[in-house]
């Protein structure tokens, strides 16, 4: 029988195959081969975070009633569909069912994850450790995507884009074998009395309007997550732009990912030695001084900016998030995980929206200017706003 103490492994394991993607490195450049403009990319990004957003809380509800390790399983699934559609697609439409279904996808495991990884540690009384494991586990997918860009970047330069999403789809399968034998932890309630559907949202609502800092430490993640989706997103065409060549983008893609370890791994012992709004008042600072170095600077020394970017940004999550676990009930522990990710995939819509019109007319160097101007407005307004978030 399965036991919720080996969940934390399997959900590692699955977590790298998930991101044992080797198509992410070269995607960009297979879109704009087969007639998507930057516009159009933006387009199906708006896709994704509408989709999101309409889905986030009712799929969050379902999986504290449903259980989460279904909507993990759906989630897998949902995947190996989604790139198995875009290996033979050649219009925007085919383009934006993808991105459709990985939008369905998304909503499904959001908070899903998280929440089987609280449940399982309370289980065995170790939840004070859920940002040490968090921290893990987006070592995991970090790692695989290390592995997945060194070899995406061989296996595209010596065969051809479309290999590389075949691999992906192998292992996406992979994760979907691993999480079909996850084991369901214990949902252990403050109240006895069972939710009403109805209820779930009136209730995270509720729980928000009496939590301050915790609305101002989720927003912070939102809009610095927002600002890292467009450097994950686009960071191949700027680069491109500065005529790297495809065989080094493995390589670049490899160090994006090995610098967003160390603050994910180290969150737990960061949160401990300085308090949260100096931990994020700097990491947005860097932020926004990076964006506009690449507006300004335009030069093969904003690759630098881009690797000190991700190195900073790696304790915003795991912070957050474990500020966030630590104040809820697990009878909701999904649903109102699912509120953070709403918030950030309705951040992406709103930013996308300036950043797809901006590129349109100043090119990636003009968006990143944008999202400069952003996080400059948003610090601002944390340090005014951030005097009182307990430790």
């Amino acid at each position: 029988m399965n036991d919720v103490r080996h969940n934390v492994p399997k959900l590692y394991v699955i977590r790298f195959f998930k991101n044992l993607i080797p198509a992410y490195v070269i995607e960009r450049l297979f879109w704009e081969q087969r007639g998507m403009t930057i516009q159009m990319v933006v387009y199906t990004e708006i896709i994704y975070a509408i989709t999101v957003v309409l889905l986030e809380i009712p799929t969050g509800i379902i999986a504290d009633r449903w259980g989460r390790k279904r909507m993990i399983v759906l989630d897998c699934f949902l995947g190996c569909l989604e790139l198995l559609i875009l290996v033979f697609a050649t219009e925007f439409w085919h383009f934006a069912a993808a991105i459709f279904i990985a939008g369905i996808g998304r909503s499904v495991g959001s908070g899903s994850e998280n929440a089987l990884l609280y449940d399982s540690l309370l289980s065995s009384g170790d939840e004070r450790s859920f940002e040490k494991c968090l921290g893990r586990l987006n070592a995991w997918d970090f790692t695989a995507a290390i592995l997945a860009a060194l070899s995406g970047s061989l296996m595209a330069g010596l065969f051809g884009f479309e290999l590389n999403y075949w691999v992906s789809v192998a292992g996406m399968f992979v994760s979907l074998c691993i999480a079909l034998m996850l084991a369901e932890p214990e949902v252990k309630s403050k109240s006895d009395s069972p939710i009403a559907v109805g209820e779930y949202v009136a209730a995270s609502v509720s729980f928000f309007k009496r939590n301050y800092g915790v609305c101002l430490m989720l927003l912070s993640a939102m809009v610095t997550g927002a600002a890292l989706n467009f450097i994950d997103e686009f960071w191949q065409l700027y680069i491109n732009r500065l005529g790297v060549p495809v065989i080094y983008f493995g390589l670049f893609s490899s160090g994006l990912s090995l610098l967003r370890l160390p603050g994910n791994i180290l969150a737990y012992k960061i949160k401990e030695k300085i308090s949260y709004r100096a931990m994020v008042s700097g990491v947005v600072l860097t932020i926004a001084a990076g964006m506009f170095y690449l507006y300004a600077v335009r030069g093969i020394t904003g690759l630098a900016v881009i690797f000190l970017i991700c190195l900073v940004s790696g304790i915003i999550e795991p912070a957050a998030t474990g500020y966030l676990h630590h104040r809820i009930d697990s009878s909701m522990r999904a649903t109102i995980d699912s509120f953070q990710s709403l918030g950030l995939r309705s951040m992406i819509i709103i930013i996308g929206l300036g950043f797809g019109w901006v590129s349109s007319r100043f090119d990636i160097y003009g968006g990143y200017g944008f999202i400069s101007l952003i996080c400059c407005a948003f610090l601002v307004f944390f340090l005014i706003s951030s005097k009182h978030i307990a430790q």
